[in-house]
Formats: C-alpha cells, sequence, structure tokens
C-alpha cells in the first residue's frame, strides 16, 4: 500500500464529506490550482450548506494539513461513453482524451504540470503498441498508471483523478464563463461526432460549450500538440477566473453539480493537503511543460503517432520532477546550464504594436551569433510586458535569455510558437530599448 502524503490524520466528519473537497481538488488539478486563495477565504458559519462547511473547516484546520513529501497525480480526462450512468464505474472506463502528470513539491513549494499528447506511441502491457489514451480503456486507472510510469522512465505516480465527459463545460458554465484569447478563426464541423465548432478571432468570453470546442479543434497545421496549446491557455484562464472573488458563493454549487465527475484514489486529508500547499503558490511556482516528440511519418507507421524525444523526455523528468535518472540518454548538458547555446531554436513574436521591433530584436541576437533565431507572424493581441515562453521546457535556457537581455518575464507554457525552443513575444515594454 501506497504510504500516506498528509501529516493530518482522519476524523470521521472528514470521511462523510471528503467528496465535497474532492470536487474542488478536482477543479484544481483540471483548472491547475485555480481557487485557490480567493477559493478558500472563510464563508458564514450559520449556513447549512453542508458544501459551505467543508470549505470553513478546511479554513479553520488548514494548519494542520501539510504535505510530508513531493506528489505526482496523474489526471485524466475521459472521452464520452454512451449509454452510462454519471459516476458509474463505466463512465470512467472510455480513452483519455486529456493526460495530465501533476507534481506538488512542498519542498520546492511549486507545482509542475506534464501534458502528455494523447497519441503518444507507447506499449501497452497486455495489448502491445498502441496510442497512451487506449490504456485507460483496456484496463483502467491501474493500466493507465503502469503505461505512463513506463513510458515516463519509471517516475512514480502516487495517485490518479478521472474526470468524466461533461465535467469541463458544466465547470465553465457554473463560472459564469471563462476569458480567452483566440488568436485564429476556428471553423470545423464533424458529423459523426456531432462537433460543430465556430469561433472568431479576439478576445472573447465563452461558456462550456465554446470552452469545448476551443479545447477540442485539431483543424490545425498542429493537431494535437495544437490542441493541447489551447488546453493550457484554457487552464491559465479558468485560474484566472476562480482567483474573482465573486465566483466564492457559488462554490458549494459547483461542488455539488460536479462530484459526479470525479473518480480518484486520493483520501480527504492528502486533498487538503494538497489545497493547502496550492495557498502559498506564486503564478511563478506554476509550470507547465508538454512531453517533448515529433509526428510520426506515413513511412513510419499507418496511423498517427507522437514520437517521444526520450532524451529531452529525460531532461524534463529530472528538471520538472527532480527524478535522478540511471538512463543512457542523457541531455546534453548545454540544456540545463546558465549558458544559451548558440544552437536553441529562439522564435521572435512581434506582440508590441511597433512592426520594427521584433526584427531588430532577432538582428541582435544574430550578431551575437545566436543561428537559429527566426521571426514568426505577429501575435495579434497586443501586450504590454515580453514574456519568454518556454516551449519545450528548457527552463534553465530561458533563464539565460533573460538575463542576456535583461528584459522579459519567464512564462513557462507551451504556448508559445510549436517549432521553437523558446518563444520571445515582444511586448510593449522593448519599444523604448530599441
Amino acid at each position: 500500500m501506497t504510504p500516506p502524503l498528509s501529516s493530518a490524520s482522519p476524523s470521521p466528519s472528514a470521511r462523510r464529506i471528503s467528496w465535497g473537497v474532492v470536487i474542488v481538488l478536482a477543479a484544481l488539478l483540471s483548472a491547475i490550482l485555480g481557487a485557490v486563495t480567493a477559493a478558500f477565504l472563510p464563508t458564514d458559519e450559520n449556513t447549512p450548506d453542508p458544501a459551505s462547511n467543508v470549505l470553513n473547516q478546511f479554513w479553520r484546520d488548514r494548519f494542520g494539513y501539510k504535505l510530508t513529501r513531493p506528489v505526482n497525480i496523474l489526471v485524466m480526462g475521459i472521452d464520452r461513453t454512451e449509454n452510462t450512468e454519471p459516476n458509474s464505474p463505466e463512465s470512467f472506463q472510455g480513452r483519455s482524451d486529456t493526460i495530465l502528470l501533476v507534481q506538488f513539491d512542498p519542498t520546492e513549494k511549486s507545482v509542475s504540470l506534464l501534458s502528455i499528447p494523447r497519441d503518444t506511441e507507447v506499449e501497452i502491457s497486455g495489448v502491445g503498441i498502441g496510442k497512451i489514451n487506449e490504456a485507460n480503456y483496456w484496463g483502467g486507472a491501474e493500466l493507465a498508471t503502469k503505461t505512463i510510469r513506463q513510458t515516463l522512465n519509471q517516475i512514480p505516480i502516487h495517485r490518479y483523478v478521472r474526470v468524466s465527459s461533461g465535467a469541463f463545460k458544466e465547470l465553465v458554465d457554473l463560472l459564469g464563463g471563462v476569458d480567452v484569447f483566440v488568436p485564429n478563426s476556428m471553423s470545423y464541423i464533424d458529423n459523426t461526432q456531432q462537433l460543430k465548432i465556430d469561433l472568431s478571432p479576439g478576445w472573447q468570453t465563452i461558456d462550456g460549450e465554446q470552452a469545448d470546442q476551443f479545447a477540442r479543434y485539431r483543424s490545425d497545421a498542429y493537431g494535437d500538440i495544437g490542441r493541447i496549446q489551447r488546453q493550457q491557455a484554457l487552464m491559465q484562464a479558468i485560474q484566472t477566473r476562480l482567483q474573482n472573488p465573486n465566483i466564492l458563493p457559488h462554490l458549494p454549487q459547483i461542488i455539488r453539480v460536479m462530484q459526479k465527475y470525479i473518480d480518484t484514489d486520493l483520501s480527504f486529508n492528502e486533498i487538503l493537503s494538497l489545497v493547502n500547499l496550492g495557498l502559498n503558490l506564486e503564478s511563478e511556482q506554476f509550470k507547465m511543460v508538454t512531453l517533448p516528440g515529433r509526428s510520426s511519418t506515413t513511412e513510419e507507421t499507418y496511423s498517427s503517432y507522437w514520437i517521444i524525444d526520450e532524451v529531452q523526455r529525460d531532461r524534463i523528468i529530472a528538471e520538472y520532477f527532480q527524478q535522478n535518472l540511471d538512463t543512457d540518454s542523457s541531455a546534453d548538458s548545454d540544456s540545463t546550464s546558465k549558458t544559451l547555446p548558440l544552437d536553441l531554436k529562439i522564435a521572435i513574436q512581434n506582440a508590441s504594436g511597433n512592426s520594427q521591433v521584433g526584427e531588430k530584436i532577432a538582428n541582435s541576437l544574430v550578431n551575437q551569433g545566436y543561428y537559429n533565431v527566426y521571426i514568426v507572424p505577429d501575435w495579434p493581441d497586443k501586450q504590454r510586458q515580453t514574456q519568454i515562453i518556454v516551449q519545450r521546457g528548457n527552463l534553465s535556457s530561458a533563464e539565460a535569455l533573460k538575463n542576456k537581455l535583461g528584459w522579459g518575464e519567464v512564462e513557462a507554457s507551451s504556448t508559445g510558437e510549436i517549432g521553437s525552443d523558446l518563444t520571445l513575444r515582444v511586448g510593449s515594454d522593448w519599444v523604448n530599448n530599441f
């Protein structure tokens, strides 16, 4: 049996109300630490609502709930399973449409999230070669956990959370919608899946149905990897929405409605310990990255697979999940050094509103010997602050670029130009420097 992750001991009342907080954590994990501070402010002690009592109990006793060690949690969003009752075992037996490995680290006071493309080629025990999203279908959470652990070079996975179809749309609707930036027009119809996507470019407040469309859209050149980018953007949007104090009165309703969508082996005390850690996190302590790799070619496989870059995978596991790997596929020392490798792929994307700034920065880097610098189309939403987006998880290289430029905010998420190692999205704060 896996040892407990929390230092707190369970109480009878805690066992009775555990599912309420499971839902808060599920939203926390799915939206990645939204709610935290705003969501757990003290509520009215006299309210008879059991969900509100859960929040009140946590607020009173939160200092007793502490993680004792880092914990890796597998989070899976499960595809729609026809003719099943909500929260029935059968409703969680579909393919995993979304796969995330999330680490909560009380020592570093950080959260790291690894998005795993659902088309990743893996060996599934008892099945053979297939796509990683099939593991849950063939053997539930146990086989999915085993498959992902093997795929990630035996990284320990301590707990799992499965979220069945419908949870995401309903959560967004309960939040009153979320604000996202749609960079390009999205239009797509798939009659077999009863899917119609029609989103216009620009900033929009979208409801649950539109958010589902935004997350599922794959009709661009980037396929599933572009889809993961949009999922990460939605996580950030939900996190922002959950920090709104106006959401607090709606949390009991969210808890009641969402509980039917969740399956997990986390205990009540472990959940509260994870949430308590989240209360003390700043945005820069939260990191997102996509499992590095490439799309398969038609010469390699008949089906379309995501082929893992094992060297870069091991670098991600070491840098984001603090795992010391004994492996022959060690990452290039330059990728974890404090210097900026000259061959690093750096995409320059202008978001300043000044058409000349991006080219000037690119030329400056090229003149310093960086020969993989290139300019991509402008980001259509003008930004005040420059971002250094860590597209492939090269955190140390991003910090080195920031130090070299003397400017910019490191954004640890795979939301930049897909082919780059780093994307320098130039904001208006650069205009006076060039």
